[in-house]
This record gives C-alpha cells, sequence and structure tokens, in this order.
C-alpha cells in the first residue's frame, strides 16, 4: 500500500502529539551521540522525531515513501530555522546505497508498517559499531484507554464500520511483538524502557488526529464529514462541558545495539 497516508500530511504536523521531553533528554543520555554523529529516521513523516533530535547531531536525515510528508516535513524545518536536515523518497526497505554510516538510527510510530526483518538486516549494515537503534512508540488515541475514547471509536464506528482500513487496503497487526523480531536479528542487546503520563486533548485536536491516521476518514466521509463532526463533538461534550480530555499515555522505547 503505497497510499497509507494520502492526504493527511498536514493534519499529521499539526495534530499528533510530539515526543516528551524526558524520551528526548534520554536518547542524548543512552546514545552519548558525538557532536558530529549522524542521525537517521526512518518513516519520519512530516519530520517530527528527525526534528526533535536534530539538534544532538552535526546531520540529520528523514526518509518516508511518501512525498507530501516529505513536503510538509519540509515546511516544518524552515518554520523552525533547522539547518542540518535533509529529506530522502525511499522506502525503509530500499534506502539508497550511497548513504554513509549513521551513529543513530530511529524508528517513531513506523517499524509496526515496515518490512521488520528487512530493514533491520539493513540497519545493521549502515550503523556504526558503537551506534543505537531506537524504536518507540506510544498510545493510539483510537484505541480506547477511557470512556471519552470509547464514545469517539463508537461514533467512528458508526460512519466508517469496524474493519480497521489502512490507505486502500485493511491495516493487519504484527503477528510478533517488536521484541520476537529484534531478538533474531544483529540486535540483540536491547533495553525497554517505558514512560508514561498524561496528554491533554480539545475536541479540535481529536478531530485533527482522526484525520491523520492511515484509516481514510476524510475520504470515506465524503459529504457526511460535517454530521460526522457534530457526532464526535456531542459525545465528547458528555465527558467534558469544557472541552479538555485527560489522555493516560504509556510511550514505549527499545533502546538497542548489536552484539550478543
Amino acid at each position: 500500500m503505497g497510499d497509507l497516508f494520502a492526504g493527511t500530511a498536514g493534519y499529521y504536523a499539526r495534530h499528533r502529539p510530539g515526543y516528551p521531553p524526558v524520551f528526548l533528554v534520554d536518547v542524548a543520555r543512552r546514545c552519548a551521540l558525538p557532536a558530529a554523529g549522524r542521525l537517521l529516521d526512518l518513516g519520519c513523516g512530516p519530520g517530527t522525531l528527525t526534528l526533535a533530535l536534530a539538534d544532538q547531531v552535526g546531520e540529520a536525515i528523514g526518509v518516508d515513501p511518501e512525498p507530501d510528508m516529505l513536503a510538509e516535513a519540509a515546511r516544518q524545518t524552515s518554520l523552525a530555522g533547522v539547518r542540518n536536515v535533509r529529506w530522502i523518497e525511499a522506502r525503509a526497505e530500499d534506502l539508497p546505497p550511497d548513504l554513509g554510516r549513521f551513529h543513530l538510527v530511529t524508528m517513531g510510530r513506523s517499524f509496526h508498517w515496515m518490512d521488520r526483518d528487512r530493514v533491520l538486516e539493513t540497519v545493521a549494515e549502515i550503523l556504526a559499531p558503537t551506534g543505537r537503534l531506537v524504536l518507540v512508540n506510544d498510545n493510539c488515541l483510537v484505541r480506547p484507554e477511557t470512556d471519552w475514547q470509547r464514545a469517539v471509536e463508537d461514533v467512528q464506528a458508526k460512519f466508517l464500520g469496524t474493519v480497521r482500513r489502512a490507505g486502500s487496503g485493511v491495516f493487519t497487526p504484527p503477528a510478533e511483538p517488536h521484541e520476537a523480531v529484534l531478538g533474531r536479528s544483529a540486535f540483540r542487546r536491547v533495553e525497554r524502557v517505558v514512560y508514561t503520563f498524561d496528554r491533554l486533548w480539545t475536541v479540535d485536536q481529536i478531530m485533527g488526529y482522526l484525520y491523520s491516521t492511515s484509516f481514510p476518514v476524510k475520504r470515506l466521509l465524503g459529504d457526511r464529514r460535517p454530521t460526522f463532526e457534530a457526532e464526535i463533538t456531542q459525545a465528547l461534550r458528555v465527558y467534558s462541558p469544557d472541552g479538555r480530555f485527560v489522555e493516560p499515555v504509556r510511550l514505549e522505547a527499545f533502546y538497542a545495539s548489536q552484539g550478543a
């Protein structure tokens, strides 16, 4: 599926939450990046993680197969005034052969979309001997943890059904956890760290998040979109009259390096 996030880049950049400072500081501490180090962020989307880590390295490269995401990443780079980042359109499975070596390779909210074994083989070839691989993922807003999230899920199911679509296809979760895939790769030294915190949302942010996902919500809704938004808003108002919502978040990171 080459259209997983078609038409979502702007919503993704504006409404997908960033990464908490405690995690970004931990990356610097655990990975001991040299000042002139190089970062490769695979499945970078609009550059959320790439730009957050760019000040820790001499050069950062973000890779994504979707040109709209990279165009939005370039726009975000310009707005932030960052000068040490460049963007490459490619699949993580098919990287250009001349990228060189990296001290840190990251995948934020993206590893589950990839041919994970193949990508890890590629990363093992381009990561410096002392380099680190960091996989990070957190809650998906539409996988309910709270009553208000379940209300959102119910409205979405009413309008779009219960089959979890993705782009022009259907999403099938990976059969194996990331730990199992890492365990048979070159990256056998793995430390799993979980960061817990609360994330605040407004109705507008929740709506924007829904339009940022691989589930093609806007396209499937068509002219029902105003009714959908009205019903989401009405459902949410029951749980918070002031329009503010708290999501308990678990952000899971795997810090991996090569070796037995």
